[in-house]
């Protein structure tokens, strides 16, 4: 392999996405050896020299939490084994929705990702649409956080912005929806709802006005769909003409899929950032990839260059 080149490594979680990164870059995936002790004990070897070299490591950390220790043993690998830099490459950030305690007794686990990914021996972290945007104030290594707006406002290019309103599905989301706005010249709506329990949301009120509008709806991530669909029910009832919705990391827990295959949606769109498989039975799912964007990511940051057009939220 080009000494002049980063070595690539994929862990398990999503070895398709670091693929297409590969074949974007054009160079070869490395060569590293996982398997697990017959007690499902992690081992990682890398099978080529990483000596004096740029190591990125691509990996998602959904559950289960293997997902995250496997990247924590190959970041630890990598720095053992002399690597110059060694770059986290996380399309999914795991854990971050526990970014801050809202009750007592409970855990910060971003933090505590972020305390263990920096423990481990990273020198730099590439991820893309956190929870919260505030998680980056957790590293104290540098941090490049991605936008997928990039990605899907391609998509809406086309929509006569008049008629567009862009919807937050609550109040957190709103400089993230408001980012859509801009870039699609469209208005903006936000829903108040509340949530008595983890999943569970009731609309509670809709500010903004989307009768007889097209609707993008605009989330970071869904899970069980539930409060994703209870959202679309919601303006379809006040009015909405169609609903199209984005969501950059689809973890789909339960039956996430078939509630919206069943739902008023027209279109949902989701970036390949957790791997999906057997969607060819559903129409309402729309998978774009986000490989291109980290792969110029990773070229930009390899080579020392300006890499804020790719992470800039404000429009263009």
């Amino acid at each position: 392999m080009d000494n002049k080149q980063p070595l690539i490594f994929a862990g398990s979680s999503n070895s398709k996405f670091a693929e297409k990164i590969s074949k974007y870059l054009n160079i070869d995936l490395g060569k590293v050896g996982l398997k697990r002790f017959s007690d499902g004990e992690i081992w990682v070897k890398y099978r080529e020299n990483v000596r004096g070299r740029d190591v990125y490591i691509i990996q998602s950390t959904m559950p289960p939490a293997d997902n995250l220790m496997e990247m924590l043993i190959m970041i630890d690998a990598a720095r053992r084994s002399s690597a110059k830099r060694v770059t986290v490459v996380m399309p999914y950030f795991g854990y971050a929705r526990q970014d801050r305690k809202d009750q007592p007794r409970v855990a910060i686990t971003a933090k505590l990702v972020a305390n263990l990914i920096t423990k481990a021996g990273a020198d730099r972290v590439i991820t893309m649409d956190l929870h919260a945007a505030q998680i980056q104030g957790f590293f104290d290594i540098p941090f490049d956080h991605l936008y997928a707006s990039r990605i899907f406002t391609k998509l809406f290019e086309h929509v006569d912005s008049q008629s567009l309103v862009v919807v937050s599905p609550d109040v957190g989301g709103i400089k993230l929806a408001r980012s859509y706005a801009k870039r699609l010249n469209a208005g903006l709506a936000i829903l108040d709802k509340n949530r008595p329990e983890a999943n569970v949301a009731e609309i509670m009120n809709i500010i903004g006005d989307v009768n007889n509008k097209d609707v993008l709806l605009v989330d970071d991530l869904i899970d069980t769909g539930g409060t994703f669909v209870s959202a679309i029910k919601a303006l379809k009832e006040h009015g909405a003409r169609k609903v199209y919705g984005v969501a950059t990391h689809p973890l789909f827990s339960s039956t996430a899929i078939e509630r919206i295959e069943s739902s008023p949606i027209d279109t949902l769109y989701v970036t390949d950032s957790i791997p999906l498989n057997n969607l060819e039975h559903y129409t309402k799912i729309s998978v774009q990839t986000a490989s291109e964007l980290f792969g110029e990511a990773i070229l930009r940051s390899y080579n020392n260059e300006s890499i804020s057009s790719l992470f800039d939220i404000n429009k263009d």
